[in-house]
């Protein structure tokens, strides 16, 4: 064995425990909302449901919108998507709209849409995903411009970005922002 090899095969040794222990203790990442008068509208979209229905953002006018930008194989969007089925359970009454949007198609590097939903439905299935699944089509990822997964948006009543997180939200911090946009004046 050469001693290139033998140090390749030493470092992914150490490595790898440190990456398993990474996922499992990753931290969460919290938001400020945006002053009113600092907020930006927010990236219009029309992609697909499992249905083949055509769902745009504008759908959801007047609605506090919670979208979320995930994969089926992203270690920390599964550790999140809890805290998105709680909110929906919770708020969807009161104005809010949970919308998952899929990145499986490139994140997987997929040939088609139904590849996508081929690994989604069951996985939406199994995580009790019962808000808003959408399969991005590349349009999203490069409107919101997007860098890591998962990412998530909270857009107000009025269609404008408030609160932007990159990484695994933390859940508490994440209601408390619903809580006060779902407060503001239309």
């Amino acid at each position: 064995m050469t001693l290139t090899r033998s140090l390749t095969i030493a470092a992914i040794a150490l490595l790898v425990p440190i990456g398993i222990q990474a996922a499992a203790g990753q931290k969460t990442v919290q938001a400020a909302l945006q002053a009113t008068a600092n907020r930006q509208p927010a990236p219009a979209f029309r992609l697909r449901d499992a249905s083949g229905r055509t769902v745009t953002l504008a759908d959801f006018k007047g609605k506090v919108v919670v979208v979320n930008l995930w994969a089926t194989e992203c270690g920390g969007c599964k550790m999140e998507l809890p805290a998105f089925v709680e909110l929906h359970r919770t708020y969807q009454d009161r104005g809010l709209a949970v919308i998952g949007v899929s990145m499986d198609v490139m994140y997987e590097d997929l040939k088609t849409a139904s590849e996508g939903w081929a690994r989604v439905k069951p996985f939406a299935a199994a995580h009790d995903l019962r808000y808003a699944i959408l399969m991005d089509d590349g349009s999203v990822e490069k409107a919101y411009n997007v860098t890591a997964m998962p990412a998530t948006y909270l857009i107000d009543r009025r269609g404008r970005i408030a609160a932007s997180y990159v990484g695994i939200v933390d859940p508490a911090d994440l209601q408390a922002n619903v809580k006060s946009l779902l407060s503001e004046a239309l």
